[in-house]
């Protein structure tokens, strides 16, 4: 047997695709022709020993969502659980105590004894690998039930602890444990051992564990909960120790393959194993062997096992909850699903007509396996094929394969350059089918023209591809994908290629208006190198602002040279010349956003966190007894917090932009502040209105990020002031606070650490160096204009004082003199609250802000009862009264063209 390679299934000098065929004519003796591959008469070198599964991952954390589940239903469903624990109660006190204490004892006994005999069956098979597992399961399983038990006494809610605790019927002032001790343990080992994979041990298992379960409950010793509980920690703890320190690998070998083709009737004389493609849709296409046979042309092999068919799960479950209208295919299939979807999509396709792979036969490799069996296609993919080898003739071929499938409503739903084979003599072969659809929709088999479009454009660029399609499908077929044509309907590898052809575009522009701006300034940079103070008159201003007009024009000169539309612009493109009124509006496909979804856990938090505080107040008497003059107060300085964030974006903008539509502007952005975190929405409906007021793109985007760096700094100088400040208020000495001083320590700690790091020094240098590429020079422009500059500043500390101002109001509409604080004190409470929320990927900073406005007013000494009202009602007038005009403002300014 000739082994090559070290890893212990690929192999070195394997044939290139395109020779195969060579050896296909040679049946007799093709295994000499090809002396080079990997024989695999026997066995193949050893595969690793362990491997770390993806289904014991996703059961682990299976695991843990039913373990949060669980104590989320005992710490709100009270009565629930009480309720079911009276019912079992019930039903169990009429019981016979013979047999009550049968079980007891029966379970008591065999709880230990099973472990034990299954490991004596497991050492007498030298299966002691399995048998240390189970112990360090076991082990880690009583571990975590002693640090629950503890949590559940001493941290955990009262009505988590009623849920999973009784009184102790030996001790009636003693609880019963929450987690059993021995029974979790168990639970692990067995788990862990692979007892669930031996029917008759797992029959016996749950005999034991359910006598036991019976006789805890009747005695009273445990509830419902708690037995639960004890077997979702074992049963996780097993799977958590599984992926950790990995499983018994019992993928096929070289010599299960060569037995399985013997058991179908072939006699197989070598086998190679095939390079496995990196851009696989969720890497689970299955291991693919070259094998030869002693008397017939060689075979395309194809082997599918669990940890190959788990691997993607996660991607796939994602992509079936955010893609509305159609799956991906069902995101957890058994391999005897598998092993039929694959098979019927190859009938069908060669049905339809189209050129396939020709399934001969099929088999299971073990309980762990299956294997598929193709006659040898041979030929390159599309991938590996030349620019001047794709022809146009091969373009439509691959075309006329796609319509005989979609002829048939089948969809291929993978069409990527390595799905598409040629042959020697031309031909075109579609593979890959096993991810596809029978009986699909137009919306998947327009998403296939979609596709393919991309994958040929990637190729021959977007004329060529569209030509070829609409040479062969017509121009409403190429016509109706266009919705389609979005990066969410394509492959993940087709996405990847795109996103990385849009940072080099990216690139290459922002070179060209550096070089641009490097030519047109040659007098500037004479002006800074000069430390001497110039002053300039008139006729030299007139000059300075001469010399910025044509910097400018310079630079849309060498941007507009520059600038290149993305490929699916240029597709749609070509194919409006051929049908202008076809809909070029993109399809809604997404149902689930990862930003909503973070968005909704997040705010769930806030919510559950503000009704929690809310809970215990009684806002009858509380808004009878406000004070209605500071609600007007708190109201006017919302209003005028506009107005200052006027101020703050045009101080930072040299052009001339109109003050009544800036401010308008910002009113707008309090209606895009709920539909986009705070940090985001903000910065895009700025920059955007600077371009429409004919402000320059990447001067507008340099201008609100003079802003934005600017304000930050304000931003970091007030937080440590008014720190500062509040720090003294209690003391006789101007000595600034322990947490002020905590925190200057903290950031000193961070800088060395970011400093002395050499991936984190990088990181930020780079970070820097961009964001100096495009600020700086803005800023040097407005240093220019001292009135903007003030404008900036004053519109920065008026915006921070209207906020500041308007918590304030709301503080005292609640309060009284007991319960003031000190404004310094609410400018902390603010200015930190602000920071989070900023950061929070929540719209508006929602629950983030909420929460920490509450928790910092209590922390300054104001009571729980006038902090929460005080904080929903700054909110109420800073973030959701002003969605309505800025709903209205924002209409007006879209019409207006403003936006």
């Amino acid at each position: 047997m000739k082994q090559q390679g070290a890893h212990p299934e690929d192999t070195e000098g394997t044939p290139d695709a395109s020779s195969r065929p060579d050896t296909a004519q040679k049946p007799g003796g093709a295994h000499r022709d090809v002396a080079h591959i990997d024989e695999v008469e026997g066995d193949e070198p050893l595969l690793p020993a362990r491997v770390h599964r993806p289904s014991d991952l996703m059961r682990l954390v299976g695991g843990l969502l039913a373990v949060v589940v669980l104590l989320a239903i005992a710490a709100f469903a009270h009565g629930t659980t009480s309720g079911l624990e009276q019912d079992i109660n019930k039903g169990t006190g009429q019981a016979p105590d013979l047999l009550i204490k049968i079980a007891g004892l029966a379970s008591s006994i065999a709880i230990l004894l099973v472990p034990v005999a299954f490991a004596i069956e497991r050492l007498i098979k030298r299966d002691g690998l399995r048998i240390a597992d189970g112990v360090l399961a076991a082990v880690l399983a009583h571990g975590v039930t002693l640090a629950t038990d503890l949590w559940v006494a001493r941290a955990a809610p009262d009505s988590i602890q009623d849920a999973l605790t009784q009184p102790s019927p030996g001790d009636i002032h003693a609880l019963t444990d929450p987690v059993h001790g021995y029974l979790a343990p168990v639970i692990a080992y067995m788990t862990a051992v692979g007892m669930s994979r031996r029917p008759r041990w797992r029959a016996v298992l749950w005999v034991v564990l359910l006598l036991d379960a019976f006789s805890m409950l009747v005695t009273g010793y445990t509830t419902p909960f708690s037995i639960i509980l004890t077997v979702l920690i074992g049963w996780t703890v097993a799977y958590g120790t599984l992926y950790a320190v990995g499983s018994p690998n019992v993928r096929p070998t070289g010599r299960t393959l060569m037995a399985g083709l013997r058991t179908v009737g072939f006699r197989p004389v070598t086998a190679s194993r095939e390079e496995a493609s990196d851009a696989a849709e969720g890497g689970d296409r299955g291991r693919r062997y070259f094998v030869t046979l002693e008397d017939g042309p060689p075979l395309d092999v194809t082997v599918v096992d669990r940890e190959q068919q788990a691997q993607g799960f996660f991607y796939r479950a994602w992509r079936n909850l955010a893609l509305r209208g159609f799956a991906t295919r069902r995101s957890l299939q058994s391999l005897r699903q598998a092993l039929e979807q694959e098979a019927l999509l190859a009938y069908a396709a060669i049905a339809a007509g189209a050129n396939a792979p020709k399934l001969i036969a099929t088999s299971e490799l073990g309980p762990d396996a299956v294997m598929l069996v193709y006659e040898h296609t041979g030929g390159r993919t599309l991938d590996s094929l030349d620019d001047e080898e794709i022809t146009d003739e091969l373009l439509r071929d691959t075309w006329h394969q796609v319509k005989a499938l979609q002829s048939r409503r089948i969809a291929h739903r993978r069409l990527v350059g390595d799905a598409i084979l040629v042959d020697r003599s031309g031909t075109v072969i579609l593979t890959d089918l096993r991810g596809g659809e029978i009986a699909a929709g137009d919306l998947l088999l327009r998403m296939d023209v979609s596709q393919l479009l991309v994958t040929l454009g990637l190729r021959v660029g977007a004329e060529r591809a569209v030509a070829s399609a609409l040479s062969v499908l017509g121009p409403d077929a190429v016509a109706d994908c266009l919705p389609m044509l979005q990066p969410i309907a394509l492959s993940r590898s087709t996405r990847a290629t795109l996103r990385r052809l849009a940072r080099e575009r990216a690139e290459r522009e922002r070179e060209a208006v550096l070089e641009a701006s490097r030519h047109s300034r040659p007098a500037r940079a004479n002006e800074e190198d000069d430390s001497v103070p110039v002053v300039l008159d008139k006729a030299g201003k007139k000059a300075v602002r001469a010399e910025q007009r044509a910097e400018k024009r310079a630079i849309d000169e060498a941007l507009d040279e520059a600038r290149e539309e993305d490929l699916l612009s240029q597709i749609r493109q070509e194919v409006l010349r051929i049908r202008p009124q076809a809909p070029v509006e993109p399809a809604r496909l997404e149902r689930v956003r990862p930003r909503t979804l973070i968005s909704l856990i997040a705010g769930a938090i806030g919510a559950y966190f503000l009704l929690t505080q809310l809970t215990h107040i009684e806002f009858g008497p509380l808004i009878s007894n406000a004070e209605w003059g500071w609600v007007a107060a708190a109201v006017l300085f919302s209003a005028l917090s506009y107005v200052a964030a006027a101020m703050a974006l045009l101080g930072f903008v040299p052009e001339r932009v109109p003050f009544p539509r800036t401010v308008a502007a910002q009113v707008a952005g309090s209606f895009v502040k709920i539909v986009a975190p705070a940090a985001v929405g903000g910065v895009a409906l700025n920059t955007r209105f600077l371009q429409r007021a004919g402000v320059r793109p990447g001067l507008a985007v340099a201008s609100v990020g003079a802003s934005q760096l600017f304000g930050l700094g304000c931003h970091i100088l007030m937080l440590l002031a008014f720190g500062y400040l509040t720090g003294t208020e209690k003391t006789p000495s101007l000595s600034p606070s322990r947490t002020v001083i905590g925190g200057l320590l903290t950031v000193a700690v961070l800088v060395l650490v970011v400093t002395s790091v050499p991936f984190l020094r990088k990181f930020v240098v780079t970070r820097v160096r961009s964001l100096f590429a495009g600020v700086v020079p803005r800023m040097l422009d407005v240093l220019q204009r001292p009135q903007k500059l003030v404008t900036g500043i004053g519109g920065m500390l008026l915006l921070t004082a209207c906020f500041v101002m308007c918590l304030d109001a709301s503080i005292r509409a609640f309060g009284d003199e007991s319960t003031s604080v000190s404004l310094a004190s609410v400018a902390v409470v603010f200015l930190a609250g602000n920071a989070l929320g900023s950061a929070a990927p929540t719209p508006g900073g929602v629950g983030a802000v909420e929460a920490t406005l509450t928790v910092g007013l209590i922390a300054v000494g104001l009571p729980k009862e006038v902090a929460a009202p005080a904080v929903l009602l700054f909110r109420l007038l800073t973030l959701w009264l002003p969605v309505l005009p800025g709903w209205l403002a924002f209409n007006h300014l879209t019409r207006k063209a403003a936006l």
